[in-house]
């Protein structure tokens, strides 16, 4: 899975219908376990939703650009402005529907 800088952000997003932002720290325990569950996701669903992570300390304009003060965080992008935030260990099942959620906004 891809780790993206600010300077990527924005192509990233207009290039890209849906996008999943994994903002995580190396050191942030939680931020490990979530990541086998992210990267099964995106393995899985690469078809439907674009997955990337931002390192909050490589990236703190990235990081302030979303508000993020929790990690981890996972950032819901549709059509490069509408998005939700979700703070927090998530299942895969739970990510699923978080797709789901976001197919029936567009």
């Amino acid at each position: 899975m891809e780790k993206i800088t600010l300077a990527q952000f924005e192509s990233l997003v207009s290039e890209n219908k849906k996008v999943l932002i994994d903002f995580y720290a190396d050191w942030c325990g939680p931020c490990k376990m979530l990541a086998p569950v992210i990267q099964e996701f995106a393995d899985e669903y690469q078809e439907r939703i674009k997955v990337v992570k931002v390192n909050v300390d490589d990236e703190p304009e990235l990081t302030a650009k979303f508000g993020i003060t929790s990690i981890p965080t996972l950032v819901f992008i549709v059509n490069s402005s509408k998005y939700f935030k979700e703070v927090g260990y998530r299942s895969k099942a739970q990510l699923v529907q978080l797709l789901e959620k976001m197919e029936e906004s567009e």
